[in-house]
């Protein structure tokens, strides 16, 4: 970390002396382990460190962009940068204003640094368990972890030093008979902490059982019914059905978008509330600033059921008038920053899931989550297990269904939000070859009227 530093504040000597309306550079220390397994075998385990950095340049309104894997030699760099700006320029590029920060926000959690061997052992027992369940096919199990140290410095003067860590796991149980496959996944991560990942044996085989249950399981007549939602898939329906409509690099490049999401217009009812947050803490997207070095705050999308907000980086406020939100993030050092998503979510209000199904004479009650699409406001959901909501209770399991809609037509239809807000850590976020950029999103349960379900 010393050689780092040191070469950071070599680096922000020439940042400042380096002719340009602005500069700004990423440093990194990275170190990471993996473990994957297909079926019953191991397929592959190791461990990486990775160091590098970029400049960016901006000239005359046009941007460029340097990366490299050595910190040698780092006033070439900057030249480098410098002049590609200048074959770029005559651009309308501005930056809404920030102030220069200086800080300096460690961790002690490295993951990494925990044997292999250990983290093999862990595996192994779920694996052994999902083998255990009669029936089962083939499992998939993905683990990584990390540890970054980086370090931002612009010819504004800030100076900002940030480590964090990452640890993700993703276990599939694929269960098959006479041609049938279904599949139950479940995905957990956390800001570093290993041990939230060593007590999900139960969740294992519980998973792996119901994969063999689905196999029977009856399928649920297609058609428009009240749907409930838990709190893993309203994430995933708020982070990719609305969330990336709402990162401003897609709005004031695409003029439907522009003319979609025009702010105070109405979204929903009074009751809902859509937030992007990195504040919250020891969650996966979170962070104290973003790649620009812009501060994180608490971001209302929605509120009130208006649109108030949407995520911003130092471009594209600019450009559309607004303030920086904190959003603009790279995976890497090897990539520019653009607009991403940090923790989205749906507000929870005070209704308890009995209250939500309560006068449900005949619905569907859909959780987790197996895949989609999304294309414009348009989106496509499979739910990763299902079960048939009868009088306000919740009855027979059924084969996972598929929800279709339209992003804006089922805000309107959420009726009912519950007081059991819940954040899933599993998943990583992929946008312009970004991927998988850690991030969260959340929901109490909610209650959606009129929505289209695939079936029979």
């Amino acid at each position: 970390m010393a050689y780092l530093v040191n070469a950071a504040r070599d680096l922000a000597e020439v940042l400042k002396k380096t002719p340009a309306d602005y500069l700004e550079a990423r440093l990194e220390e990275n170190e990471s382990s993996y473990i994957t397994y297909r079926g019953k075998g191991l397929e592959s385990i190791g461990r990486a460190t990775s160091s590098g950095g970029n400049i960016r340049a901006l000239v005359n309104g046009g941007w460029g962009f340097v990366s490299f894997n050595s910190l040698e030699d780092l006033p070439s760099r900057a030249v480098q940068a410098v002049k590609q700006a200048g074959l770029a320029g005559g651009g309308d590029v501005k930056l809404a204003p920030v102030d220069a920060i200086k800080d300096k926000i460690t961790t002690d959690k490295n993951p990494v640094a925990i044997p292999l061997a250990e983290k093999k052992q862990l595996l192994d027992s779920y694996n052994d368990i999902i083998w255990r369940t009669t029936g089962i096919q083939s499992s998939n199990i993905a683990y990584g972890d990390g540890r970054k140290r980086v370090i931002f410095l612009s010819s504004a003067g800030s100076f900002i030093e940030q480590e964090r860590a990452d640890v993700s796991l993703r276990i599939t149980a694929i269960a098959a008979k006479d041609g049938e496959v279904q599949q139950v996944g479940m995905s957990v991560g956390s800001r570093g902490d290993f041990t939230e990942l060593t007590k999900l044996h139960k969740e294992v085989e519980e998973s792996a059982q119901r994969a063999v249950a689905l196999l029977t399981a009856p399928a649920a007549k297609g058609g428009e019914y009240t749907v409930v939602l838990d709190p893993i898939l309203a994430g995933v329906f708020v982070h990719e059905a609305f969330g990336h409509l709402s990162e401003s690099d897609f709005v004031y490049e695409n003029d439907r978008m522009r003319e979609l999401m025009t702010l105070g217009k109405q979204f929903g009812g009074k009751h809902l509330n859509i937030i992007d947050t990195a504040t919250l803490p020891n969650l996966r997207g979170s962070f104290k600033y973003d790649d620009e070095g812009v501060p994180a705050v608490k971001n209302y999308l929605i509120r009130e059921g208006k649109l108030v907000g949407r995520l911003h980086s130092r471009e594209t406020a600019a450009k559309m008038g607004e303030k920086p939100t904190g959003n603009a993030r790279a995976i890497s050092y090897r990539y520019p920053p653009i607009v991403r998503m940090t923790n989205t979510y749906i507000e929870p209000r005070d209704l308890s899931f009995n209250d939500i199904i309560a006068d449900i004479k005949e619905g569907i009650y859909a959780r987790n989550w197996y895949g989609g699409t999304t294309s414009m406001e348009m989106f496509t959901f499979s739910a990763g297990e299902a079960y048939m909501i009868r009088n306000g209770k919740i009855a027979e399991a059924v084969r996972p269904v598929m929800l279709t809609g339209n992003v804006f037509t089922t805000l309107h239809n959420i009726d009912a939000i519950g007081n059991d807000l819940d954040m899933n850590q599993g998943g990583g976020c992929g946008k312009g070859e970004q991927m998988p950029l850690p991030v969260s999103n959340g929901s109490p349960h909610i209650r959606i009227q009129h929505c289209l379900v695939g079936g029979k």
